[in-house]
């Protein structure tokens, strides 16, 4: 039995980071850039605050068995739509540093995985020297991508098979490393909370690029998309069936792609694997987060997925190890 990963995960908050990021937002950088201040042990503080789940941080990965956690950073905070632009550079430089610290804290069990200071209306060109630093300097195996910098404010980003998008692939594939697709906040939350626009963005964002040359421009790209593709995986004979017609085939493009298992139900993971392939799947969990509710029907949390993948009758031993960890060790070059 190998190591079991979680490729989803997002950092433990000081609540320095906070407090810097209001006082940010609040001058609209007029008192310059300022530092977030927090200690080794302010951050040990929250890896261990009892937050969204019936435990602190490091003790939910001990209840469940993971040996590690890709790190990076909560997206509905990136505020990728805020201007000007200096803003979102200078807070998501802080909050990778701060991720290179908790990692560097705990190097068995944190893989670091950075954030794009994407800013809504730019090129994308302006995020990159700040993905080679963290890869080059800090030893970052990726970042998450966001499909919707403007935060689902009415104006739309390129879909992600247009030429928009290309310095950031050739990028990614220069450094060798992952992009994860993950959406962040949404500004319209009556209608649609970032929790639901996560799921839309991610579902889009597969859409576009299997429909797109991108995947055969980039062969060595490396995408993972959050929440088991969005809606994709339900409605994939949709897709499939219309490519049939107009062909290259929508399902060999989209078993390109990697996906996690941040979906908190047995139905939705086993109907994940079946459709993309064990090859395909990571193990996600996102603990602690979203799922670290209790269960009122298990009595366990909802985020509880290592049991999913153990007990599918449909898979070996062997697929179920590359799906907890031997895939991601793989796809981020993690040591054995």
């Amino acid at each position: 039995m190998g190591k079991i990963i979680d490729c989803h995960a997002h950092m433990a908050v000081p609540t320095q980071l906070p407090a810097y990021k209001a006082g940010l937002l609040s001058h609209r950088g007029a008192h310059g850039r300022g530092k977030v201040g927090a200690t080794d042990d302010d951050i040990q503080a929250a890896f261990d605050r009892v937050e969204m789940a019936p435990m602190g941080h490091l003790a939910c990965l001990d209840t469940a068995g993971v040996d590690m956690q890709v790190l990076s950073p909560r997206p509905y905070q990136m505020m990728h739509s805020e201007k000007p632009a200096k803003l979102v550079h200078w807070y998501i430089e802080e909050v990778n540093d701060l991720i290179a610290r908790q990692c560097a804290m705990y190097p068995d069990r944190f893989v670091p995985m950075a954030g794009l200071p994407q800013t809504a209306g730019d090129p994308i060109e302006n995020a990159l020297p700040e993905l080679e630093r963290c890869v080059k300097e800090k030893g970052f195996r990726g970042c998450l991508v966001n499909p919707d910098p403007f935060e689902n404010s009415g104006e739309k980003a390129p879909p992600m098979g247009d030429r928009y998008w290309y310095p950031l692939y050739e990028k990614l594939c220069e450094l060798d490393v992952v992009g994860h697709i993950h959406s962040a906040s949404s500004r319209l939350v009556d209608r649609e909370p970032y929790s639901l626009h996560f799921i839309n963005e991610e579902t889009t964002a597969v859409y576009g690029l299997c429909k797109s040359s991108v995947l055969d421009d980039f062969p060595d790209l490396k995408i993972l998309v959050s929440h088991g593709g969005g809606a994709i995986p339900y409605q994939f004979g949709r897709f499939d069936s219309s490519s049939v017609r107009r062909p290259p085939r929508f399902a060999d493009r989209m078993r390109k792609l990697y996906y996690d298992t941040v979906l908190y139900s047995r139905e939705a993971v086993e109907l994940l694997i079946k459709v993309v392939g064990s090859e395909r799947c990571l193990f996600g969990a996102e603990m602690p987060g979203v799922g670290s509710a209790i269960n009122p029907e298990t009595g366990q949390t909802f985020d509880t997925i290592v049991p999913h993948i153990r007990e599918c009758d449909f898979i070996s031993d062997a697929e179920k190890d590359a799906i907890l960890g031997g895939n991601a060790m793989k796809l981020f070059k993690i040591d054995g």
